[in-house]
């Protein structure tokens, strides 16, 4: 029998017409994307789930989805996907990462030339019968500065058609080098330096605990007074009534938004305010990108559905059939070893070296290798997989190496990932026992035996006499408590760490206490997947 998709959202005939010509026979009811109840009704009856933003694929929807083998979104955001919930029943999330970049780009700039010359507004009283030419002062773009708050695929696109109009770019993004940056012609900057110089700000990164507020009152604040901010990348970036204020004290010029907080956004404290220029999220509604996303999505779910194929994969390594029982358990150790320093790295990554041992060395490092890079960059871009993770280290000209090698100790095989950044160098090694779980075998050179945890804490500080019970005190105190605790150190009085796999989230309060310790130099909550 032909696998059955269901398509509960607009999509062009042609990506239709896809499913058909690989054979997957394919339903054509975007309107069911409204109709979360008839949805979840006829769901079970399908393998296959193609989507845009309509459709809410929630937990609820996921548990009737009895047969459904794979949900594919047409666009990059899946913000309308339980992806948890998909995992857990073993469903491939899929989405189309590259495929609207030049579409929201373009937006952000032209809503950037609106805001710079109040185009809709001067649109509106010409249109009304006034002639009121001077009351429409805009500003050039060329010779402005413009600050790029994430420079990665979307806001590398925004830099090189900004630098194009005779701007001078600064970009603030971690994952940022200076090479890379002096390649794009842009200054890599931190972001209070942006913040003070840029006339205009637009943003391009995911939203995230780091992001979310990133321009919050605090930063709105040290902005040059008459800067303008555009956001085409997500709401919540910015906070919306902050920046109303800002406007209409007169320190910030005007604002493009075409994402907000809620949506849709029938109320915001922007709207009514002189010059704001707001869209309904039309970042990539452009013909030729729901096009191209649409074509994507039906190719990789045929593959998919029909050979097994597995490409741009949010929660699924890409790797054939015959490799999964053997790839799977090192494909979670790839991914646990970059999730960790992604976590303790606050610095931009310069150099990355991933070494393979044993037999390791001889399994789809490719795969391997793709895992450790998304562990590694998900903690500041949310929903990068193993496809997009190598495109985006090398956009930001992160050195990537991999070393090969036999057997060297007394593990059959383990891998190791050294990171460097302009201020130290961070390795961690794991392998996988019999159980096939994941383990920490060595952090900074120092060996160790770890289980890998939900949530985590690891504490780097000099070996001093007390430092165990202090720890433990200072976590009971704020209920936080211990299901394991692991200790390295080089040497006696030298550098020493601590891991402990603990049984919830621990509160800020909490590591600020630990990190109060003149003894302890860092103090970090670490969360992994380990479903």
């Amino acid at each position: 029998m032909a696998p059955r998709v269901l398509v509960s959202d607009e999509l062009s005939q042609t990506a239709v017409q896809i499913f058909r010509d690989r054979g997957v026979e394919v339903d054509f009811q975007p309107q069911l994307g409204k109709d979360k109840e008839k949805l979840a009704e006829i769901i079970g009856n399908y393998d296959g789930l193609a989507i845009r933003s309509a459709t809410k694929a929630t937990e609820k929807l996921i548990a009737a989805a009895t047969n459904l083998k794979v949900i594919g979104r047409a666009g990059i955001g899946v913000d309308n996907v339980d992806i948890p919930a998909a995992s857990r029943r073993g469903i491939i999330v899929m989405n189309t990462p590259f495929g609207n970049s030049i579409t929201t780009a373009e937006h952000a700039i032209a809503l950037m030339f609106a805001v710079a010359r109040q185009l809709p507004a001067a649109d509106l009283s010409t249109q009304a019968g006034k002639w009121e030419k001077s009351k429409f002062m805009g500003v050039e773009i060329t010779g402005k500065t413009l600050g790029v708050i994430g420079a990665g695929n979307i806001g590398g696109i925004v830099c090189k058609k900004a630098i194009g109009l005779g701007m001078h770019v600064l970009a603030y993004d971690p994952f940022l080098s200076v090479e890379r940056a002096q390649e794009m012609g842009v200054t890599k900057v931190e972001l209070d330096d942006l913040l003070a110089q840029a006339d205009f700000i637009t943003l391009h990164v995911p939203m995230t605990d780091k992001t979310r507020g990133i321009l919050g009152k605090e930063n709105l604040a040290k902005t040059k007074k008459g800067v303008r901010i555009i956001n085409c990348a997500r709401g919540g970036l910015v906070d919306e009534a902050a920046l109303a204020e800002a406007i209409k004290s007169g320190h910030v010029a005007g604002a493009g938004f075409d994402v907000f907080a809620v949506e849709p956004a029938t109320e915001s404290p922007l709207f009514g305010l002189p010059n704001v220029v707001c869209t309904p999220h039309l970042g990539a509604s452009t013909t030729e990108a729901q096009e191209n996303v649409a074509l994507q999505v039906a190719e990789q779910m045929s593959d998919y559905l029909i050979k097994g194929a597995v490409s741009n994969a949010i929660n699924m390594p890409s790797i054939t059939a015959e490799e999964a029982p053997i790839l799977k358990p090192f494909i979670k150790l790839a991914d646990v070893l970059g999730a960790f320093v992604g976590q303790v790295t606050e610095s931009a990554i310069k150099e990355i070296e991933i070494l393979y041992d044993g037999q390791t060395a001889s399994m789809n490092t490719r795969a391997l290798t793709s895992a450790v890079l998304a562990g590694l960059i998900r903690p500041q871009v949310a929903d990068v997989n193993m496809v997009s993770a190598p495109v985006m280290v090398k956009e930001k000209g992160i050195i990537l190496s991999e070393v090969k090698r036999d057997k060297t100790g007394v593990y059959d095989g383990y891998i190791k990932l050294t990171v460097k950044t302009a201020n130290q160098t961070r390795s961690v090694a794991g392998t996988v026992f019999s159980d096939g779980k994941p383990r920490f075998i060595q952090i900074k050179g120092i060996n160790m035996d770890a289980d890998v945890g939900a949530n985590m804490i690891y504490i780097a500080n000099t070996d001093v006499p007390g430092m165990i019970g202090f720890i433990g005190t200072t976590l009971g105190e704020g209920g936080v408590n211990i299901a394991n605790f692991q200790l390295g150190r080089d040497k006696q009085g030298g550098d020493a760490i601590a891991l402990l796999y603990v049984d919830g989230a621990v509160e800020q309060d909490v590591l600020d206490k630990l990190t109060a310790h003149s003894a302890i130099r860092q103090a970090k909550p670490l969360v992994f997947n380990v479903d």
